[in-house]
């Protein structure tokens, strides 16, 4: 682990990147951990929060601008979509300040929320500042949570708070790849059905029935036909 220590703080430089463009998507267990790295000395606590706060505040705005430009066509694409997106603008009408501030604490809803506002008619110069304010709130907590519980782990536990740390870190990292190998599969799998669906769907020949002279159905007229 010592090994492990060493590399991350001869390319920390790296550490930091990736921190941004972890959290630029999602992050809150990265940051933890990598707050719990930096409570061994590896990297610098500070350094990373600042790190933290940036891919956050980018990640939120850059949907906040999808949301503006392309959320209409978004929504016509995936109409069930605005179910969700009613719901934020709701929320943002009632308390727009304290959402804005807080959305991203809420796991799974950060990046739909962004877009959905977006979507509202929100001051995008207002979003701008309540988001920066609020990446740097979420980053300083996150940070200073995985860095004191660091410091608590490598006083009990002693010489082995490297090794449970880093084990975590690579339990973490394993699942979060064998999740997003799973999406992967599920996504193409979503696809060749519907491709089949719509190949099948081609295939079919629908037949109009078309009205006899005698005014009855084809089938009655042919009862008919043979009872004469």
């Amino acid at each position: 682990m010592l090994q492990v220590h060493r590399y991350i703080a001869e390319y920390h430089e790296w550490f930091y990147l990736i921190t941004i463009a972890w959290t630029f998507f999602e992050g809150e267990s990265f940051v933890v951990l990598a707050g719990a790295v930096a409570a061994q000395g590896s990297i610098d606590p500070i350094m990373l929060c600042l790190c933290a706060w940036i891919g956050s505040y980018l990640g939120d705005q850059c949907w906040f601008l999808i949301g503006r430009n392309f959320g209409h066509i978004v929504v016509r694409r995936f109409p069930q979509w605005q179910v969700g997106i009613d719901k934020v603008h709701r929320w943002l009408e009632r308390w727009d300040v304290l959402f804005i501030l807080s959305f991203r604490f809420i796991y799974g809803v950060r990046n739909f929320s962004s877009a959905a506002i977006g979507l509202s008619n929100l001051n995008a110069w207002r979003f701008m500042v309540l988001n920066f304010i609020s990446a740097g709130i979420w980053a300083v907590i996150f940070v200073a949570v995985g860095y004191f519980s660091g410091r608590a782990i490598g006083k009990v536990m002693g010489k082995w708070a490297s090794t449970i740390e880093f084990s975590i870190l690579g339990v973490f990292v394993f699942s979060l790849t064998a999740a997003w190998l799973y999406s992967l599969w599920k996504s193409k799998r979503a696809k060749r059905a519907a491709a089949a669906r719509s190949a099948m769907e081609a295939m079919e020949v629908h037949v109009e029935p078309v009205e006899s002279e005698t005014g009855l159905p084809p089938t009655e007229m042919r009862v008919g036909e043979n009872k004469r």
